[in-house]
């Protein structure tokens, strides 16, 4: 092993100093354009060879830094959005609300400095290490899903709800697509190299989803839905002045709804539903039209949990994974969280995951952040009584248009690959929209207009192999063998 490291000192350390922190600045502002709305996934690739080529003879130190910077402008210019929420909504100074994006952004940057620079110090520069860093890639994305509840956002494989390497969704799933994404890019590496021997499995492997069978579901018949999205502004939200004028925008929408099935936003009665006056819940319920509303239910005592409420039946549903800060105050932020003024910030969780029957089909709710995570839904796409369609309901307000609801989207697209189910999206001011069963996007309303998407569904029923693994074993079945080809590695690179 110290052999092979000098010998690598002899040969040079590769990119140095200035312009690998540049390189891998511009890598991570690269990567970020990979992702929606672009759908320009191969820059992705593209992005993390270069990341790859900077690390592949870098001293730890340098590969660390490398993957911290890559991190950093990846992450802070595809969060940048947050800043609206606490600048605009919250009342933070423009400066401390940039500086609490930019230190979000480096704390999630540690897990791939952490993986990058410990891959450097333990296997020696050259082709084995380029290979070690696929595992490691890997394992820094798991590791940010994971840890601290998980915060998943914009995790490299969702920029492939396109292209070659979607065709693995139902089969590895998103993390798996991390991976094989990696590994394309170490076949990048490889190939600038002139190692097309290393290079050329790397590639093939990638590309062979444009070849693996894709129809795991039949349908279950047909479904129509209004998907309503009253385009309130936020700061209208919670506005007592306008909660009448609001609830009588929502009234009205539901009232032109035409589906069998009407949906509403996340939140779109922003109180606990208790205190909802029984005249206004009388009129918004319809009873040729059930209907699902967003809403909160609980007390002071036991917490208030957000919620969608099926109106005239018994069904209720609540938001069981947490958005931390927005939802819940992780411990030691509390005075950041009460500075933002967020009504409602401290909540408790849903109780169940049943779906909602209705017109012959299986409804399973997400509520906005929920559809991040696979791994915590997978039971409800798996098994006789699973769910024919996913409903996502969202209000995304909080945080602007652009980018946002975008990104939003293209992890619901995720989600249709992965399970096979269609996914109907209800938002506040965007994206409504909905996505069949192959991920696609069939229709969608324009942001921040008022009105009621309508729109038919195919439901589904099966089960992917990546559904029947993932509720079997969860995510370990990747963190083994992340591992264990680590240290495989590292043998055979000594």
């Amino acid at each position: 092993m110290v052999q092979g490291h000098a010998r690598a000192r002899r040969r040079g350390r590769g990119v140095s100093g200035a312009k690998a922190a540049a390189l891998a600045l511009g890598a991570g502002l690269l990567h970020t354009a990979a992702f929606a709305p672009t759908g320009a996934w191969w820059l992705q690739i593209l992005a993390l060879a270069l990341l790859f080529a900077i690390v592949e003879r870098a001293t730890p130190r340098a590969a660390a830094l490398a993957g911290a910077l890559f991190g950093l402008a990846w992450l802070a210019s595809g969060l940048w959005w947050l800043h609206i929420s606490m600048h605009q909504f919250g009342g933070i100074p423009w400066l401390a609300a940039a500086l609490a994006v930019a230190l979000l952004a480096a704390f999630l940057s540690g897990y791939y400095a952490l993986a990058l620079g410990l891959t450097a110090r333990w296997i020696a520069p050259g082709r084995w290490r380029v290979l070690a860093l696929v595992p490691a890639w890997l394992l820094a994305e798991l590791a940010r899903a994971s840890c601290f509840s998980g915060f998943p956002w914009i995790a490299s494989g969702y920029a492939h709800t396109v292209g070659p390497l979607a065709g693995w969704a139902p089969w590895l799933g998103v993390y798996g697509i991390c991976a094989l994404a990696a590994l394309a890019a170490a076949g990048l590496v490889w190939l600038k190299r002139g190692a097309v021997a290393w290079a050329a499995p790397a590639l093939l492997v990638p590309l062979a989803g444009l070849l693996l069978p894709q129809d795991f579901t039949s349908s279950t018949g047909k479904l129509a839905v209004s998907l309503v999205q009253p385009s309130i502004p936020q700061d209208q939200k919670f506005d007592a002045a306008r909660f009448s004028a609001n609830l009588e925008t929502l009234a009205s929408l539901i009232e032109s709804a035409r589906g069998r099935a009407v949906i509403t936003p996340e939140s779109v009665v922003p109180l606990p539903l208790a205190e909802l006056d029984p005249a206004t819940l009388a009129r918004l319920s319809r009873p040729e039209r059930p209907a699902l509303l967003g809403s909160f239910l609980g007390n002071e005592h036991d917490g208030f949990v957000n919620s969608v409420v099926a109106l005239g039946g018994s069904y209720h549903y609540g938001k069981r994974h947490l958005l931390p800060f927005g939802e819940f105050i992780p411990p030691g932020f509390g005075w950041f969280v009460h500075a933002m003024n967020i009504p409602l910030d401290d909540q408790a969780r849903g109780d169940h995951q049943r779906p909602w029957a209705v017109a012959g089909q299986r409804l399973r709710p997400l509520i906005c952040y929920e559809d991040l995570f696979g791994e915590d839904i997978v039971q409800s796409a798996v098994g006789p009584d699973a769910a024919t369609v996913f409903v996502n309901v969202s209000n995304l307000a909080w945080f602007g248009t652009l980018m946002i609801q975008d990104q939003h989207l293209q992890f619901s697209q995720m989600r249709a690959l992965e399970f096979q189910r269609p996914v109907v999206r209800s938002t506040n001011t965007g994206a409504t929209a909905v996505v069949d069963h192959h991920g696609l996007v069939t229709a969608r309303l324009p942001a921040l207009v008022r009105g009621v998407l309508e729109a038919e569904v195919d439901g589904r029923a099966g089960s992917t192999p990546y559904a029947r693994w993932l509720a079997a074993w969860g995510l370990w079945p990747l963190w083994a063998a992340t591992l264990l080809a680590l240290l495989g590695l590292r043998r055979a690179a000594q």
